[in-house]
């Protein structure tokens, strides 16, 4: 099962009462356009503990359609890398 933001800011409210929801929105809202805005200048996000996020260029190629065969130009576009931190991996599989 997924998590949702609204289910994130869910429990971020039930974390922190002390917060007013909409606040708690507000700064969930920041943190993911800032790290949209970095991505999209090619400048990698690093949230220690967590993760890096990367943009890798994927070059345009000659690619197939698989039920015609037909040859299909597929245009340069930048995809996005996840690293993993040691923390998380070895909380993921129960390594002390």
């Amino acid at each position: 099962m997924a998590i949702v933001k609204s289910k994130l800011l869910k429990q971020l409210s039930i974390n922190y009462p002390n917060f007013l929801k909409k606040d708690l929105e507000k700064f969930t809202d920041i943190i993911l356009k800032e790290i949209k805005r970095t991505l999209r200048r090619g400048e990698r996000v690093e949230l220690r503990g967590f993760g890096i996020f990367s943009t890798n260029k994927q070059k345009a190629r000659i690619s197939r359609n698989p039920k015609t065969g037909e040859k299909i130009n597929t245009p340069e576009k930048k995809t996005i890398h996840f690293k993993m931190a040691k923390d998380l991996f070895n909380k993921l599989n129960n390594h002390e």
